[in-house]
């Protein structure tokens, strides 16, 4: 039985993804802050699913967190098939009018983390010759907004070129650049939704089905719903000032739950 390690898996994208995993008959490393929420989780994903769920409770903003995810991923006597790098948070504000212990800590849980993170579990995927990376980033990562969608933007770049890196090695990556999705991370950022059109939310059970279907076909980049990827081709022939405008009147933007 293959196992599947989810940081940020209490909420949103990441419970969808543990949900659809435990039903596929994947046992689960989950990770989070929340200790109490987490074994609530693996407590209903195994009697539900008959899955083993391990919990690492595990603050990817610190250097401690980091390391004990690093070190559960790079652990062969019990390794992880398949990382999914989801955790991350959003801000509410303008550049400038966000602190810069802020914005650090964005850049450490985005980048730092997905870097570390992915490096530690495809050493030991590219030697057993198997596995997959799905990287969370966000359909921001292709609007010129603030710190959040420049952290995306990297979370795609890298994982592209990290795919390059390691083709015929046996081990995916995937950028999955998902739009809107109803979760806590607007509620946990103070972002007020009112002013986002209905068609533009998913579902993120929906969403996660057509990631994993992205990555089965080696897909290096997910952008999973017909809505926002006819959004995306606009976006490659609208002007980056006129994008820059767009984005600051949706507020920063959207994604996973940290």
């Amino acid at each position: 039985m293959t196992t599947a390690l989810i940081t940020g898996s209490t909420a949103g994208i990441g419970a969808a993804f543990a949900r659809r995993l435990a039903a596929d008959g994947h046992n689960l490393v989950l990770v989070a802050r929340d200790t109490k929420r987490l074994r609530e989780q693996a407590t209903e994903l195994h009697d539900r699913h008959g899955v083993e769920a391990e919990v690492l409770t595990a603050d990817l903003a610190t250097e401690r967190g980091i390391g004990s995810v690093e070190e559960r991923l790079g652990d062969k006597r019990s390794p992880v098939d398949l990382l999914v790098n989801n955790a991350g948070f959003g801000h509410k504000g303008a550049y400038l009018d966000v602190p810069m212990a802020d914005e650090l800590t964005m850049l450490k849980v985005h980048c730092e983390a997905v870097l570390r993170l992915t490096t530690a579990a495809t050493r030991v995927m590219r030697d057993r010759g198997r596995g997959g990376v799905v990287n969370v980033a966000s359909v921001a990562a292709f609007v010129p907004r603030g710190t959040y969608g420049a952290s995306k933007a990297w979370v795609v770049q890298f994982t592209q070129g990290a795919a390059r890196d390691l083709a015929g090695s046996g081990v995916r990556l995937m950028a999955l650049c998902p739009g809107f999705v109803r979760t806590e991370f607007h509620e946990r950022a103070g972002m007020g939704t009112d002013n986002i059109p209905k068609w533009m939310w998913l579902d993120a059970d929906k969403l996660v089905t057509a990631a994993l279907a992205d990555l089965h076909r080696g897909r290096t980049l997910s952008v999973p719903d017909p809505r926002y990827k006819a959004l995306m081709g606009v976006v490659k022939l609208t002007p980056r000032a006129l994008l820059g405008g767009v984005s600051s009147k949706a507020g920063r933007k959207y994604g996973p739950k940290h």
